[in-house]
């Protein structure tokens, strides 16, 4: 069955590749399944940036970039399987959207030597390069958005969280585990009670677990969720009359198709989030001339500036900007995945560039190297305005809580080299 599945997405691949493909970018995407209508404006957002690139600017470099799409249906043995498929055609990194898939490619691409980028997902202690020398995981991470939801409210409850409770509603997976450790590690430093209360995927079905929190009445609960899991809760969340602005949701868990079901119940919903939202900046203006009033957007642009969609531009930004760097580095357009992950590791995207991008204020600065895969990891928060039917910005960029974060990433970093028999780097 592996073997049959793997011949249908390479053969998939080859037919969507040119056969003079310069620079290749594979979207591993998933517009099926249960978490497909979340999968397929990330895809766009990510195809449409480098088809501006291509259609404005020739490429990078000079070098056309393509994006052959094979879908994964967010199923890691999929993942697995495109990525088996596509790794011979040229593919400089793999960004698939999954947490699990993620997690069974990080060994893989450390032997085949392919860059992979997991932004705002996958495994948080990646951002230790002197162990993950191919993994890179900028903006921010899980740890930073657990750590920077914590820091929001303490700054919203003058300073102290001691005594309160908070539940976390999360997705029974890789993915909504992450920011356990992070979330009890805090509360021993500021006091509060955490509960844990996990939704088993798709997450169609939450009502003992609201109950729960109708019994319990925390103080705050922070949502780990994705697809439709996220819609029941707010939903839910409604039902039992839970003050909205006490509910905070992950990245992921902060779209509008998540909160647009509820209707005015989700009015004021909060949500973290390491980009801008909405389609006001200078960048929106080629974009539609470029790509999409000629008919080249992807899915005809429907998803054009959503929150997810924005997502999926910004992971093609970071791609591009390294690839630049790398053929600077390089001294030729035509660049290699170990040239790309030197590009990665001397990736410096200023304020000053993303407003020479369109994007002013729109990302936080970007610095990595080779030791800090990771960056800075500040977070922001928006709410949703549900008369306006729009997120709104309602902070600056936090930094997370290095004390607490540091040496969870040395420890969690150190024991993966262990088990892996990986011999961490010298970064000088």
């Amino acid at each position: 069955m592996k073997t049959k599945l793997a011949a249908i997405a390479a053969a998939a691949f080859v037919a969507a590749t040119p056969a003079f493909a310069d620079l290749v970018v594979p979207n591993l995407s998933y517009r099926t399944g249960p978490y497909g209508a979340n999968g397929t404006q990330y895809a766009d957002g990510f195809n449409d940036y480098f088809t501006l690139l291509n259609e404005r600017d020739g490429g990078i470099g000079g070098q056309k970039i393509q994006t052959p799409e094979c879908e994964t249906a967010y199923n890691t043995e999929k993942g697995v399987e495109c990525y088996e498929a596509t790794k011979g055609s040229g593919a400089l990194v793999y960004n698939p959207l999954s947490t699990g898939i993620t997690y069974q490619l990080i060994p893989k691409v450390s032997v085949d030597k392919k860059v992979l980028y997991t932004p705002g997902y996958g495994r948080t202690s990646a951002k230790n390069g002197k162990v993950f020398e191919w993994i890179f995981n900028a903006p921010a991470n899980y740890w930073d958005g657990a750590s920077v939801a914590i820091k929001y409210l303490l700054d919203q409850n003058g300073g102290s969280l001691e005594g309160k409770k908070i539940a976390l509603v999360y997705h029974n997976s890789a993915y909504g585990k992450e920011p356990i450790r992070t979330l009890q590690e805090l509360a021993k430093k500021h006091g509060y009670t955490l509960t844990e209360i996990p939704v088993d995927a798709p997450g169609q079905e939450q009502k003992s677990q609201w109950l729960q929190i109708r019994r319990d009445k925390p103080d705050f609960v922070l949502l780990w969720g994705w697809g439709v899991m996220n819609q029941v809760a707010i939903q839910e969340a409604a039902n039992i009359r839970f003050p909205m602005e006490n509910l905070i949701g992950i990245w992921w868990s902060g779209s509008e198709l998540d909160v647009t079901p509820a209707g005015d119940g989700a009015n004021g919903y909060k949500a973290l989030t390491f980009n801008g939202v909405g389609s006001d900046y200078p960048y929106y203006e080629d974009l539609k001339k470029f790509v999409v009033d000629p008919g080249k957007a992807s899915q005809g642009g429907q998803y054009v500036g959503s929150a997810v969609y924005s997502r999926g531009m910004y992971a093609a930004l970071v791609i591009a900007e390294a690839i630049k760097k790398a053929q600077e580095l390089a001294g030729t357009a035509e660049i290699n995945p170990e040239q790309l992950r030197a590009g990665f590791e001397a990736l410096d995207i200023t304020e000053e560039r993303m407003t020479e991008l369109g994007l002013p204020g729109f990302g936080q600065t970007i610095k990595l190297d080779c030791a800090n895969h990771g960056g800075a990891g500040m977070v922001r928060l928006q709410q949703w305005d549900a008369a306006a039917k729009k997120w709104n910005l309602i902070s600056d960029f936090i930094q997370p809580d290095e004390e607490v974060l540091t040496p969870l990433i040395a420890e969690d970093s150190e024991a993966y080299a262990k088990e892996a028999g990986v011999t961490p780097r010298t970064c000088q």
